[in-house]
């Protein structure tokens, strides 16, 4: 299973050569790519990005404007990868941090965010790291990523601390169920391969009701939803059943 508790070596260095930059680039591409090796995920992100949307949308500005509904709003993306959840937030006028712990993940995102002329914050830090210095954000997002830290319940109380009184937390993580097992693990890593094998290990998939005890009396659970993929044409849509993949926000009550 992928460990994304543990701190890559740094790869963004000021004097990085015309070489590196390519590689970087060239990464961001593939990444990116609708058509590519990663369209699968690319698609589910979609699905994700629009839930996460309206989620903001319906707490903090029912009425706000398409364009620009996120104006105002810091987010904090715990995991931020290559980027794939913090454009289309900055986009939308959201003052956006990614942290990551691998630093070939930030420095991606890094370039692909310039290249797109988006004014991301991108760190390469560890959740524990970030939270102890004290920062706070009206949106704290942690997406696919509990289910790779061997220390759950604090990776969860970390992100909540970093979360505003009257803020959101966004959690997306999969169901530890018998259907998951079958669906993540055989069908999308041994069948379908849209994941390496070796992945996910199920035994550190979250049930809904571990995370909500994890957080204090301080969250209040506010939406679920689970995501479901249409294997003829490969549309991901929102579905009622959280048995293999779900997210899930909370509002900051105190």
């Amino acid at each position: 299973m992928l460990d994304k508790s543990q701190l890559s070596q740094t790869v963004s260095q000021p004097n990085m050569d015309e070489q590196e930059i390519a590689r970087f680039d060239a990464l961001a591409s593939s990444w990116w790519d609708p058509k590519g090796h990663y369209k699968t995920s690319l698609a589910f992100n979609a699905v994700r990005v629009d839930y996460i949307v309206s989620t903001i949308k319906h707490h903090f500005k029912p009425h706000g404007a398409a364009d620009k509904l996120l104006d105002g709003l810091s987010v904090l993306d715990v995991g931020s990868g290559g980027g794939l959840i913090c454009e289309p937030l900055a986009k939308r006028g959201a003052e956006v941090t990614g942290i990551d712990a691998s630093g070939v993940s930030v420095e991606v995102a890094r370039r692909h965010a310039a290249r797109s002329n988006l004014a991301i914050s991108y760190h390469h830090t560890l959740a524990s790291q970030w939270a102890a210095s004290g920062h706070q954000y009206d949106i704290v997002i942690n997406a696919e990523v509990v289910e790779h830290v061997p220390c759950q319940e604090q990776l969860i109380k970390e992100c909540a601390s970093m979360v505003k009184p009257g803020g959101l937390l966004i959690l997306a993580t999969l169901n530890r169920t018998v259907r998951s097992y079958f669906v993540a693990i055989v069908g999308a890593e041994y069948i379908m391969r849209y994941l390496p094998i070796g992945t996910h290990d199920w035994t550190k998939f979250v049930k809904p009701a571990e995370l909500e005890r994890w957080l204090s009396g301080a969250f209040v659970r506010q939406h679920i939803t689970g995501f479901a993929l249409n294997p003829l044409n490969g549309v991901w849509r929102a579905s009622s059943s959280q048995a293999v993949n779900y997210m899930a926000s909370f509002k900051h009550s105190a």
